[in-house]
């Protein structure tokens, strides 16, 4: 478990890496849910995700036991971050990637001076190779989202979120691992446990739903969402406990609803947006909680524009 504390301290730790996302507004799809509707912008992150809290919170405490080489298992943002933070304490970083990784998240990797190495589909299979590099060269290994420094440098998302905005009632995640949403509900639910937070998930990557369900950390193999940094197989050992305790709903969206929100805030808000980080909008679009000051959290905008017209659809403003 992380506390409250542990974020703070993280908050300190990385003000000099990090940037403080804007929170914007879009009043069309306020009016259409019946909500006052914020987004906290991650996208806008350095690195283009949530990710560098994290990376830049645990890399920076290894550097100070003068660690030469760090190693890091990513779907693309986490990898970006690793290597973005190594490469300015003059760091070595290897980054095992999917096979299908996005090519504009692999040459972000690579313009950090990060080492790629491609492993398998899953999360599973990029954490053992990473691990098994790590034993034969001596690395130090930066997880994706099980760690505590991980967690805390995420969750200080959320204690920006309840410095720019008061009087907030529900604020929606998405979940892959789940450091994102450990973190930001560790530091919500301590702040001020009225918070509703409600994790978002792609029905196609529904292993921490049915993990919540069940009461119990579920498998569910390789999953093909296009919510490529949630393909997570089952929620962290140490990340789970943290849902379960913190977490007030869990909601899953298909991949068209993923779609429908991406371009919403494309053509409303000219924002430009991964389908991870729409996956927390669909969220919100989807249960239209009437009356309430919402958040969604976009974690992140690192979209291959080779992808973006597929991600385009007819969706009608007006509809529903």
């Amino acid at each position: 478990m992380i506390a409250l504390k542990d974020i703070e301290e993280a908050r300190e730790r990385i003000a000099h890496v990090v940037k403080r996302t804007p929170v914007l507004n879009s009043n069309t799809l306020s009016k259409k849910i019946g909500n006052d509707l914020f987004l906290k912008c991650e996208h806008l992150q350095k690195t283009g995700s949530f990710k560098i809290r994290g990376a830049s919170n645990l890399v920076i405490k290894e550097s100070e036991h003068h660690v030469k080489h760090v190693l890091a298992a990513s779907s693309g943002n986490h990898g970006q971050a690793v290597a973005y933070i190594a490469n300015v304490l003059g760091i070595r970083s290897t980054i095992v990637v999917p096979k299908d990784i996005a090519r504009c998240k692999e040459a972000a990797i690579e313009a950090y001076n990060g080492i790629i190495d491609h492993c398998g589909t899953t999360s599973g299979e990029r954490i053992d190779r990473a691990q098994s590099i790590c034993k034969e060269r001596g690395a130090t290994f930066i997880p994706p989202y099980d760690h505590p420094y991980i967690m805390a440098g995420q969750g200080t998302a959320g204690l920006e979120i309840l410095d720019q905005l008061d009087n907030i009632d529900e604020v929606y995640v998405p979940i892959g691992g789940g450091g994102l949403i450990s973190g930001v509900a560790t530091a919500l639910k301590e702040s001020n446990p009225r918070i509703r937070v409600i994790g978002v998930e792609p029905a196609l990557a529904d292993d921490t739903y049915q993990s919540f369900q069940e009461g119990k950390r579920i498998n569910i193999g390789s999953t093909t969402t296009i919510a490529d940094g949630l393909r997570a197989s089952i929620p962290g050992e140490l990340t789970f406990p943290i849902v379960q305790r913190y977490v007030d709903d869990i909601v899953l969206v298909e991949e068209n609803e993923i779609k429908e929100a991406f371009t919403s805030v494309f053509t409303l808000m000219k924002q430009v947006i991964e389908p991870s980080g729409a996956v927390s909008i669909a969220g919100v679009l989807k249960r239209k909680a009437e009356g309430k000051r919402v958040v969604a959290l976009v974690s992140g905008g690192n979209v291959d524009t080779t992808v973006v017209p597929s991600l385009f659809t007819d969706c009608l403003l007006s509809r529903g």
